[in-house]
């Protein structure tokens, strides 16, 4: 089916631009219809072709078969009489002239035109309303166009518009301060909300399949079975099935889905048996050595907040100046790791910040303004890289951005010569270079700062175990913020522990395509037909062999596979300025195809490069296959990666899981799920060392990270971080009906969020997303929202169970729970015989007997009563 059979009937298609559309649509055509003639090659090998051609038919074709009215709108007149003229002006480019916007402005205004400037956030349309201020031209904020006159606003737009006949000119951010390219829909879903499937279970559950290995935090280990709709006590809901040993078997309510995590652990666990003390055993053991490892992490915890950090001061005007000139629209991401970051910054304790970002997705903006504010407060910066070659690359993009500042950046790595490297050192001791970037040059003896203050390192975990202790050293003084694409499993570890803080950017840039991953086996034919479909569009390929000593034989087969492609070689044995000026000819397009070994792993961003063959593949870490991965499908177009395995298909268990699992986590951003699935591969034993891996294996990672949190957390001091889990049974059909949302999988991941909702607002913008996603809720969609509410409450108030029914509600609060005795004492005696003390802890409400919305305010006012006493 094609795109206008989803339409309904009296739909009419309108083609924008008619030409540059059929350009674009012959453009995604074309290499989709190579690729499905050469889909006999694949299917040789064993697998499907990289796209499905099938698909594509021209867009003549399609507009054509719709059998709808076309409406075309475009900036050319073709004549005749069924054209409408729209008297439509374009706005002259203003190149950040706001003398010039607040003159045109005036004189529109005079004119009787309605003015609306508009910019894509709320923050830069505050600075341009204070800039107009500042410039004679008092304008207001309006969500709105003001009936005359001139305002600011915000829009998603990119240029904006004159007409006369309407007196309306809207002036648009591109307009203002040239092109800038956004991103996706800001709106369409808050940070936080994206950010809160890392808060809950850290697998997420939307990967649960039938037959997966599950952990019950009170039940213990389990195989998921599937969902079921089941009534019990006339009440309607989904329901986990879940598989222990000897046959038992246990119906989780949906709304209790928290309360499992998809074990991780590296081994194939034992299931366990219902009803026995044996999970409760295994647990105690575990808790008693989290205790110990907890001690450790407090420990290391509490040394870094006692240690004397800098507070940096608030941000300055060159700041905003800086951020404003960030040709790309920020993501809701960027833009909270931002803030992150400079909170903790500006308090006197050491920064210790781990930034988790797929590749490509905007980390080293965020660094570049971190050093940036470093800066501007006196201090120094170090950005510590694993590679000459990244380190060139940050040298770019940091000296373009800093430019037009009184801000001096420097090199130190094995490309500069000892004259400049000397040159660099003195300049960092004496204090007159402010930012330095290099490899573990940087840590070296002779390396002296005068007024260090932050030091950002990129990927951490490819740096020495010498060159590691180093850094903790630099931790106990400065600000560290430390940038990844693959959290290895120990720092995603100690990051959900709350020892290490972390910002994730999830969003990806606009237009960014899943990079097509495939496994091959080593053949001429495969090789050759990927080298010519990305040549054949223009595009450039990596082809990686990680072996010097046959490089050059490689190289020379390649040369014979594609006559007419210009091939070069690259590997990191090679001297300093020949590496150097192999690269700067790749990126520059004078060669086609880059025959190296893995030194492209890191810091390479040329986005003519498509495609990168990966041969062995099975020698390589999963990790590092990732890294590789993202050195392609940095454009609109889509990408590929070929993972090629020995011809006679002999590829060892841990090597064709790492294989799997990479062409699985194909999706957008997947670099945090990949962390928790190379921990499954390799098993634990790497995560804290060998002696805790049983433990880990006993109960799973999951369990073990929250029982090691609540560890650290207790002997902080701190119970408020122990949450209380409530189990509400109520006598309502709680549900998302599978007419609502069909797909099982969806369900179970809403049932997550919706159990990890831990406040009336952000249950208020998961309702929205609902709402917008899926349509008006159902009375059983709505009755589960309820029953969240009381949850919500119930936890806050240390509540373990809350069983309603018939008139009367059991409420069962946890030992040592947030309700302090005598408030429990006063609310009994305030009730007027509606409260009633069954046994310790336990307490019996006199509810309402009618309809669910009573009963859910009267509940709501119950517990709305332990809070005010």
């Amino acid at each position: 089916r094609l795109l206008p059979d989803y339409l309904p009937a009296d739909a009419v298609l309108a083609l924008v631009d008619p030409k540059r559309t059929g350009d674009r649509a012959e453009e995604v055509r074309a290499p989709a219809e190579e690729a499905a003639q050469a889909s006999w090659t694949a299917a040789a090998e064993g697998g499907r072709p990289p796209v499905e051609g099938a698909g594509y038919r021209p867009l003549a074709d399609v507009l054509a078969g719709s059998g709808r009215p076309v409406l075309r709108v475009g900036p050319f007149d073709p004549g005749g009489s069924r054209v409408v003229r729209i008297d439509a002006h374009a706005i002259e480019p203003y190149r950040a002239n706001v003398t010039r916007v607040a003159a045109d402005a005036r004189a529109l205004a005079a004119d009787g035109y309605t003015v609306l400037l508009t910019t894509e956030g709320a923050g830069p349309a505050e600075r341009l309303r204070d800039v107009l201020r500042d410039d004679g031209l008092p304008v207001p904020l309006a969500a709105e166009p003001p009936e005359a006159g001139v305002a600011v606003g915000t829009a998603a737009l990119l240029n904006g518009f004159r007409l006369p006949e309407l007196r309306l000119a809207l002036i648009a951010e591109g307009d203002l301060y040239g092109t800038r390219r956004q991103t996706r829909d800001q709106a369409r879903m808050p940070a936080t909300r994206r950010r809160d499937k890392h808060a809950g279970g850290a697998v997420a559950l939307d990967e649960l399949q039938p037959g997966d290995i599950v952990v019950h935090a009170v039940h213990g280990i389990a195989r998921y079975v599937g969902m079921e709709h089941r009534t019990v006590g006339g009440a309607e809901r989904d329901y986990l099935l879940l598989a222990y040993d000897q046959g038992d078997r246990l119906y989780l309510p949906s709304e209790q889905v928290q309360m499992i995590s998809r074990y991780v652990g590296g081994e194939s666990p034992k299931l366990s048996r219902l009803g026995s003390r044996e999970w409760d055993r295994q647990k105690a053991r575990v808790r008693r050595k989290v205790r110990e490892m907890a001690a450790e992490l407090v420990r290391l915890y509490s040394a870094r907040m006692a240690s004397p950090g800098h507070a940096f001061g608030p941000d300055t005007p060159w700041q905003r100046e800086l951020e404003d000139a960030f040709p790309f629209a920020e993501t809701p991401d960027q833009l909270a790791a931002v803030e992150q970051i400079k909170a903790d910054m500006e308090v006197p304790v050491p920064m210790d910040r781990l930034l988790c970002g797929d590749v490509g997705y905007g980390k080293t903006e965020v660094a570049v303004r971190a050093a940036f504010k470093a800066v501007m407060d006196g201090k120094q910066v170090a950005v510590l890289v694993p590679t000459t070659l990244l380190a060139q690359q940050h040298l770019a993009i940091f000296s373009e951005r800093f430019a037009p500042f009184p801000v001096k950046v420097g090199m130190l790595s094995r490309f500069a010569s000892r004259q400049e490297q000397e040159a660099v050192v003195a300049a960092m001791a004496d204090g007159t270079m402010d930012v330095v970037i290099g490899t573990h040059r940087l840590l070296s003896a002779d390396a002296k700062w005068a007024d260090l203050g932050l030091a950002v390192v990129d990927e951490e975990h490819r740096f020495g175990v010498a060159h590691k202790e180093r850094m903790k050293q630099l931790r106990a003084s400065v600000d560290v913020l430390a940038l990844t694409a693959t959290p290895i499993p120990r720092t995603l570890y100690m990051s959900l522990s709350g020892v290490r803080d972390m910002s994730v950017i999830e969003t990806p840039p606009l237009d960014r395509l899943p990079i097509e991953t495939v496994v091959r086996r080593f053949s001429k034919a495969v090789i050759k037909e990927a080298l010519e479909r990305e040549l054949g569009r223009g595009g450039q390929v990596f082809f990686v062999h990680n072996r010097v000593q046959s490089l050059v034989s490689m190289a020379r087969f390649i040369q014979e596979l594609v006559p007419q492609a210009r091939v070069i070689m690259g590997h990191g044995q090679m001297g300093e300025r020949e590496l150097e000026a192999t690269m700067v000819r790749f990126v520059s397009g004078q060669a086609d195809i880059l025959v190296s070994t893995a030194i492209v792993e890191s810091g390479l961003d040329i986005p003519a490069s498509n495609t990168i063959i990966i041969n062995r593949a099975d020698r390589f870490g999963l990790a590092q296959l990732y890294q590789l991965r993202g050195r392609v499908g940095r454009e609109r177009l889509q990408a590929y990666c070929y993972l090629l395995v020995p011809a006679d298909g002999r590829v060892d268990e841990q090597a064709q899981r790492r294989l799997r699992a990479l062409q699985e986590l194909t999706e957008l951003g997947s670099g945090f799920k990949l962390a928790l699935r190379d921990l499954e591969i390799r098993g634990a034993g790497n995560l804290l060392g060998a002696q805790q891996h049983g433990h880990i294996a006993a109960v799973g990672y999951d369990l073990y990270s929250k029982l090691l949190a609540e560890a650290v957390q207790e002997l902080r001091g701190d119970r408020t971080g122990v949450a209380v889990e409530p189990v509400i049974s109520v006598q309502v059909e709680g549900f998302l009906p599978e007419d609502y949302v069909p797909e099982v999988n969806q369900r179970l991941a809403l049932y997550k969020r919706l159990a990890g909702v831990a406040s009336a607002d952000e249950l208020a913008d998961l309702r929205s997303e609902l709402l917008d996603r899926f349509g008006s809720l159902p009375e059983p969609a709505e009755q589960l929202i309820d029953i969240v509410r009381i949850r919500i409450e119930a936890r806050a108030l240390g509540i373990e169970r809350l069983e309603a029914g018939e008139g009367k509600a059991v409420i069962t609060f946890a030992p040592g729970t947030a309700v302090q005795p005598e408030h429990l004492v006063s609310a009994i005696q305030a009730s007027r015989g509606r409260l009633r003390m069954r046994r310790e802890f336990t307490l019996e409400a006199t509810i309402s007997k009618g309809g669910w919305a009573a009963v859910r305010d009267s509940l709501l006012g119950v517990l709305a009563g332990f809070v005010r006493s």
